[in-house]
């Protein structure tokens, strides 16, 4: 057979038989070693991706964290501004309960490491519009610095005040309140609490959309804060309409020589607002024993404080109401008593007790007005009471 293939190449013929090529091993003694290559630096990777998280896991979590967008929200509660600066709305999502646990927060030590201008919280407990809206204007008018509002309303209803009125976007989370049921004193509670989150607010007032000032803005600031004492109308009553209300369940804690009764429209500290909203003791029982005919904003408040802080009190109310026309409700003043002599007779026919001294100023707000004495309030309100 060699013979036969030399005289093929001989007379210049392709042998018979293929010439077999070395290329074909070549190609998978390439694809092995760029294989154990990629093996190793893989191998290499994850040994080095080992070691980085054994010995930077902690870099690794907390550096993104504190970079991250939600890191001014890790930080705000050890921020001071944080805790002094008032809510920029008063529209939140708590409930009561959240409410009223966050609103009883408050500083034992009373000397404040910053500048506090000490306020006055003007809450106002209605059903819906304030009729008397632009005269209250009228008398905040260049005191913003001293002042806070929240108006309580039924739930339904929305305001519809101008950008420019200081009710404006006023308007607190709340429920319905009916009148001689717990549910008023509810209200009474979520408006302290409320302002209560802003930690300048220092005196709290409770006023209807049937009140008035009678007196300017810089009156009723120096008449409350340089007063001794809060101003709660309370007394013994007697009769079946005092302590005829009264219920034996609620003895020890509440006794029939306790029982008090007074109006619900108060001025008081920031002391008494945090113990109001934080009662738990004699909530239940007022709740449970004292409903119509106890109507219960004229007891509950009035019998906790004269049991807990008498000496903070001082027995009577700054709000004027007429009661001499008899009936469950007090009179209701319109456009035709809007006269001076109308208004100097309740400012000024008054004897009282301020600070342990007599006293002929007793009175800055007065109710029930009718919305339709609103235009000769506006015509006359700096004749009437210097605004």
């Amino acid at each position: 057979m060699m013979q036969a293939r030399l005289v093929a190449m001989e007379e210049g013929k392709e042998p018979s038989l293929p010439i077999r090529s070395s290329q074909p091993r070549a190609l998978p003694m390439r694809l092995l070693q760029f294989f154990l290559i990629f093996l190793g630096l893989a191998i290499a990777f994850m040994s080095l991706s080992m070691f980085m998280s054994r010995h930077y896991r902690f870099d690794n979590v907390i550096i993104p964290v504190t970079n991250s967008r939600i890191h001014p929200c890790f930080r705000r509660p050890n921020d001071f501004k944080s805790w002094i600066k008032p809510p920029l709305n008063v529209w939140h999502r708590m409930n009561d309960s959240e409410l009223f646990w966050r609103a009883t927060f408050d500083p034992q030590i009373k000397s404040y490491p910053f500048k506090r201008v000490p306020k006055l919280a003007f809450m106002f407990l209605t059903r819906g519009p304030l009729p008397m809206a632009p005269l209250w204007d009228r008398f905040f008018k260049g005191h913003e610095k001293q002042y806070s509002i929240y108006v309580h309303t039924l739930p339904m209803y929305n305001e519809s005040y101008p950008s420019s009125s200081v009710f404006y976007r006023r308007q607190i989370p709340s429920q319905v309140a009916e009148w001689g049921r717990m549910s008023m004193c509810d209200a009474e509670r979520r408006l302290l609490a409320n302002a209560l989150l802003d930690i300048s607010n220092e005196w709290f007032i409770l006023l209807s959309e049937a009140c008035i000032p009678l007196q300017s803005f810089p009156v009723v600031y120096l008449y409350i804060s340089k007063s001794r004492f809060s101003f709660m109308e309370i007394y013994d009553d007697p009769g079946p309409f005092g302590r005829g209300r009264y219920n034996p369940n609620m003895e020890p804690v509440v006794n029939l020589t306790d029982w008090r009764k007074g109006s619900q429209w108060f001025e008081i500290n920031r002391k008494l607002a945090v113990d109001i909203v934080g009662d738990d003791t004699f909530y239940p029982l007022f709740e449970k024993f004292c409903r119509p005919a106890c109507y219960v904003d004229e007891h509950y408040f009035q019998t906790m404080l004269s049991i807990r802080s008498p000496h903070l009190l001082a027995n009577r109310t700054l709000t004027w109401v007429d009661w001499s026309r008899g009936g469950a409700h007090p009179g209701t003043f319109g456009k035709d008593d809007m006269t001076k002599e109308f208004f100097k007779k309740i400012i000024e026919g008054q004897t009282c007790i301020y600070n342990n001294q007599p006293s002929s100023a007793c009175l800055l707000f007065a109710r029930k007005i009718a919305p339709n004495a609103l235009p000769a309030l506006l015509e006359h309100s700096s004749e009437f009471f210097g605004y």
